[in-house]
């Protein structure tokens, strides 16, 4: 419990009703339905809760009030007459009791609507991020991110590896794309690079006798955008292992990746191990790619022969393969 609230707007249920609260949040909506009857819902970082407001000063308050103002709000917890069985508290609502308006929203039209910030155009919802990030959707998708990468952690823990923080600034160390360069203040015309990947310095780590590594780490690499990548940076699980062969990693990924998929993946299922092992030679010959889709079932076939003599100067005296749709 903190100073300005005893409960957050998820938490009330059946077994508060008849007790005393406080809430603190974002006014949501608000809906009169009579001269001393309106609805509001408050909205924090847990959930939403509604309030009841049954009388004239109440009303009064949160009259010209424009949306996502901020509100607490101290009453008692009662069971709802209409309940709404899709919302985790929608069996209760409170009667508040005292309100006081925390903070003014000075604009009476939002930007875009909270719930459909995801619609908005994305230079407004980068400009008003912070409205942009009150959407659930978009919330969850840090909260998953969050979990995810905690998750990771206990895994690679348990696992024997340790975490280890490497360097941000520091020299070049070329990889696949170019480095983003800072210039040195003490040292004009000089420069430190971002690192693509921690690469040298995990590598250090286990000349030093470190037998196990691990980090959550920021890779800057400029480099155009992706479909599967923001520009500039992304953040990836590296690790390290001293003495360990190729099947020593894989065996170490299939303990740690498939519970955190099954958890947090969208499908709630994820490869059981061992997973399986395509040679380099063989998914370039069978799917033309190092990294194939196994969910799609089209591979190369040989139409060398079948083809040969056709004329198509390219095909030629060259391997032809295609794909049967």
């Amino acid at each position: 419990m903190v100073q300005s609230r005893t409960h957050t707007c998820g938490e009330l249920r059946m077994e508060h009703v008849g007790q005393t609260v406080t809430l603190a949040g974002f006014m949501e909506n608000v809906r009169e339905v009579g001269q001393n009857l309106a609805f509001v819902v408050l909205r924090d970082f847990y959930g939403t809760t509604q309030v009841v407001l049954e009388t004239a000063e109440m009303m009064a308050i949160v009259k010209d009030l424009n949306k996502e103002s901020t509100l607490q709000v101290t009453g008692v917890v009662r069971e709802r007459d209409s309940k709404n069985p899709k919302l985790p508290t929608g069996d209760i609502e409170v009667v508040p009791s005292a309100i006081t308006v925390l903070g003014r929203c000075r604009h009476n039209e939002l930007p875009f609507p909270i719930s459909r910030s995801r619609e908005a155009d994305e230079t407004q919802r980068l400009k008003y991020r912070y409205l942009d990030l009150r959407n659930p959707e978009v919330k969850n998708n840090i909260i998953l991110r969050c979990n995810v990468v905690s998750a990771l952690r206990q895994a690679m823990t348990a696992e024997g590896f340790m975490e280890i923080t490497t360097p941000i600034l520091t020299a070049s160390s070329p990889e696949g794309a170019r480095d983003y360069l800072v210039p040195s203040r003490k040292h004009p015309g000089k420069f430190y690079a971002l690192p693509q990947a921690p690469q040298q310095f995990k590598q250090l780590l286990m000349a030093s006798g470190f037998d196990r590594y691990f980090q959550i780490a920021p890779c800057f690499r400029d480099e155009d955008a992706r479909g599967d990548r923001s520009p500039g940076e992304f953040y990836q699980l590296d690790m390290e292992m001293a003495f360990a062969g190729q099947e020593d990693v894989f065996a170490v990924l299939e303990r740690v990746l498939p519970p955190i998929f099954a958890k947090y993946g969208t499908y709630n299922v994820a490869s059981q191990a061992p997973f399986t092992r395509i040679p380099f030679l063989e998914a370039m010959d069978k799917y033309g790619s190092d990294k194939p889709d196994l969910r799609i079932d089209l591979t190369l076939t040989d139409a060398t022969d079948v083809l040969s003599g056709c004329g198509f100067g390219p095909f030629e005296g060259n391997t032809v393969k295609a794909i049967v749709v």
